[in-house]
């Protein structure tokens, strides 16, 4: 994604902010809501990395860790030109991760504890490229403020229920109603249009960090089907951050089935399978080896005893 277009979204999504403060408030709402989206843009970007890990839990991973997934990350930040991002655990069965931070030198990846559970190395591999790649795009900082701001729009939204009937604003309760179910869907809108194009870059580029598209491809396929029917209770909790995941965490509950914040995997997915230039655009691939493009996974060591979790 570039820059420009961020700029025209996030520029969107705040013009947006201002319209609710319009209509609640009048031209005295109109400053109150600028004043309040110039002090969440500079908040958002400095602290919601931050809140969006303590929402989820995450908790950090040391380096040494007996699974071994410290020195998975930092290897394939090498391979990705990027200097060692925090790294974290989310103790959910659901299969899932992000990467949030507002640059390169203040970012996190974090997974769940089911992913680690679920997938090979070769497919947490690929994932974990996936997450790094968002952090070299600088996709990260964008989708953390654009969630703190929807956040903010809905519960600016349902501020009218209370405040819709004052004469002053004008709207009646037919406006407001229209204010709290439009509101919120436009902000969706806005994550929609940046969270679909990030990820389709982002498969991309994860592709080239691991060196094996067919890795990804078939992690996507394993986590979709872990998220339909695994609930993520903190993703439930905290909707406005499902477009940070990988694949959408609320999938469990049918969230956003409209307007889904991510592409459908089955296209990630063929994306990815053409990009490896199997042809293939059915089924699970296996993974396999990539045109001209060595292996670059990091060794990760596997734990065959019996383990609550990969921490414990």
């Amino acid at each position: 994604m570039n820059y420009a277009k961020t700029a025209l979204l996030m520029a969107a999504v705040t013009a947006l902010f201002m319209g609710i403060g319009y209509l609640l408030g009048g031209g005295t709402g109109v400053v109150i809501a600028f004043c309040a989206a110039a002090a969440m843009n500079v908040f958002s970007w400095w602290s919601s990395d931050r809140m969006l890990l303590r929402m989820h839990n995450a908790r950090p991973v040391p380096q040494g860790d007996r699974m071994g997934l410290h020195r998975m990350v930092a290897d394939l930040a090498r391979n990705a030109g990027l200097p060692m991002p925090a790294v974290y655990l989310i103790d959910t069965p659901q299969p899932n991760a992000f990467a949030t931070g507002r640059n390169p030198e203040n970012a996190a990846v974090a997974v769940t504890s089911g992913l680690m559970q679920h997938l090979s190395r070769e497919e947490l591999s690929g994932v974990i490229a996936h997450e790094l790649a968002h952090i070299r795009n600088r996709d990260t900082a964008i989708m953390t403020v654009t969630a703190t701001f929807a956040g903010a729009i809905s519960m600016l939204a349902n501020f009218a229920f209370f405040f819709g009937g004052r004469r002053e604003n004008g709207m009646g309760i037919v406006g407001t109603l229209a204010l709290m179910i439009l509101a919120p869907l436009a902000a969706a809108l806005v994550q929609m249009a940046i969270s679909r194009t990030r990820e389709y870059a982002a498969d991309k580029a994860g592709a080239e960090i691991c060196g094996n598209p067919l890795w990804l491809a078939s992690a996507l396929e394993r986590i979709q089907a872990g998220a339909a029917r695994i609930d993520n209770h903190a993703a439930e909790r905290n909707p406005a951050t499902a477009h940070m995941f990988i694949i959408n965490p609320l999938h469990a509950h049918a969230h956003d089935s409209l307007f889904s914040t991510h592409p459908a995997t089955a296209n990630r997915v063929a994306a990815l399978r053409q990009l490896a230039g199997t042809g293939d655009t059915g089924g699970r691939g296996t993974p396999g080896t990539v045109r001209n493009a060595p292996s670059r996974m990091p060794r990760i060591a596997r734990d065959t005893g019996r383990r609550r979790g990969p921490w414990s």
